[in-house]
This record gives C-alpha cells, structure tokens and sequence, in this order.
C-alpha cells in the first residue's frame, strides 16, 4: 500500500471518528436515560446546554432553551400517560421566556407529580421552568436565579429605572419602557401563576416579585438557604445516576478543562485514627421573604 493510500485511510478515519464518538454518546445516554426511568419509573427529560461547538469553524456557541428545545419537551410530555411521573433535570443559562413557558405550562398542567433535578444551574428561564414542578431537588451549591426579563443586553427593570431619572428621553428608550413594562408584568403574573398552586395567593405574588422585578441581578445565584426561605418545595441531594448522566454531556471537543483534582482519604495523614479535621461553621444567610 502506498503512502497516498495511507493518508487517505488516515483522513477518511480522522473525518468519522467525531461522528462515530457522538453516536457512542448518543447511545450511553438513552442507556443511561432508560436506566433512570426504570428506576424512578417515570419519564425522564433532559434540558441540558453546554458551549456547543459550531460544524468545521470551531467556534463556542453558548446554547439556550429556544423553540426547538420547547416542541422537543412538549411532545415527550404529551406522550408521557396521565398519572405516571415526570423527573426533568435541567442544566440551562436560560433563554426565550416564550419557550421557558411553553415548557413550564405544559409540566404544570401534567396529571402526574413532577420532579425538577438541578445537578448545578438553572437560571433564568430554567428557574421559571423548575417552578412548575411538585419538588426541586438540587445539589447543595446549586443554584436557581431570578427570571426578570431581559430585551436584548439590558434588564427590564434596569431600562425603567433609567426612565424614572430626571432628564429627556429619546423615543427609543421610552418605546423599550413601555415594553419592559409590559415584560415585567407578564412574567410576574406568570410566576404567581405557577406559585400559587404551592403557596397563598398572597405569599407566591410577594414571591413572583422578588423573582420578577429586579431585585437581584439577572446572574445573582439563590441557592438553597434563598429558595428555602422563598417557600419553595426543594429537596438536597441528587442522585449517583443523574449526577452519572451528566458526565455524558461533556464540553466540545478541543477545551480541556483547567480543574483536575486528587480524592484525598477522609482522615488527613498526621491525625489519629478516628478523627477528623473540624468542619468550619456554616455562614447563615439572611432569608429574603419571611415565611
């Protein structure tokens, strides 16, 4: 064999080896899927964005819930049967609020309890999505976070509060108030919405609120001492085989990640047998709503 039909083997196994790696993913996770869903004998969904990487240019493309991601969810509820669980485990920055609440409309209205996983993040649109199940359960660092609405780089809440100071304002910002206005009011009577099946009508529209309006940055974490003390249902501690079916969503090939790591021995080397080192104190957060 000469060396051009060397080489060509060589590019056409390096030109299928993505594909061939992507298809054995592919099928780890609908094992891994189906062993979950026997398990918890529910259907399972996953609402899982990593940095996708773009076809041949290689460029990161951070993904978001879209259209897509809804018509994808809505149909895997639609065939789930009416009394059988759901568990939805959700790994998103967020995304449009049309399709956010497509989804969480649709998980509400499930005749069957409803379970949100959150192995580590949920924002924005994944928090307004977790709001429609019966329980969240989160890992103990994972986070939620406010589901104010944006239009386009800036916060709603942000474009009235430039229109509250003194001073003239052009068309285009008046416009982008009246419309982040609106914004905000659909999105908190959304969330009351979904609240209100867990909580007083009064309680979840204070909470939809805080949640709604812009009281903490849009990226501000609530992690579980906030959400406890928000009155939401949430439960510590995901499960070995979700935090297992994570790890088959790895980042895009090409970016090695910059965290390695050594599981020490629970007992430092030096300390008697028996004992460990003391644990520091917990902070104690102040709750944002009273119960």
């Amino acid at each position: 064999m000469d060396i051009n039909s060397l080489l060509l083997i060589f590019f056409i196994v390096a030109a299928l080896q993505p594909a061939v790696q992507q298809a054995t993913l592919a099928a780890m996770r609908r094992r891994a899927l189906e062993k979950i869903s026997k398990q918890r004998e529910a259907t399972v969904i996953t609402l899982i964005h990593r940095q996708e990487t773009i076809s041949l240019l290689g460029l990161p493309l951070m993904r978001h819930i879209d259209i897509d991601d809804a018509e994808s969810v809505l149909q895997a509820i639609r065939e789930t049967p009416a009394g059988r669980p759901i568990e939805i485990i959700l790994h998103t920055p967020g995304g449009l609020v049309l399709a956010a609440s497509q989804i969480a409309t649709a998980l509400a209205d499930h005749d069957g309890p409803v379970t949100a996983v959150v192995p580590h993040y949920a924002m924005s649109g994944g928090t307004m999505i977790a709001l429609a199940a019966d329980e969240i359960v989160l890992e103990r660092h994972a986070a939620l976070g406010p589901i104010d609405p944006q239009l386009g780089q800036y916060p709603g809440a942000s474009i009235l509060a430039a229109i509250e100071r003194p001073g003239s304002h052009d068309d285009q910002t008046l416009i982008l108030g009246d419309i982040a206005w609106k914004a905000l009011q659909q999105v908190e009577a959304f969330a009351t919405k979904l609240l209100e099946r867990r909580m007083s009508p009064a309680r979840a529209r204070d909470v939809a609120r805080l949640l709604a309006s812009g009281t903490w940055t849009h990226d501000h974490p609530l992690m579980s001492p906030d959400l406890d003390a928000l009155g939401l249902s949430i439960r510590i501690g995901v499960q070995e085989e979700e935090r297992a079916l994570m790890r088959l969503y790895p980042q895009p090939r090409g970016r090695q990640s910059p965290v390695e790591y050594f599981p020490g021995r629970p007992n430092a080397p030096g300390l008697p047998p028996g004992r460990e080192r003391p644990r520091r104190k917990r902070p104690v957060r102040s709750p944002s709503v009273e119960k």
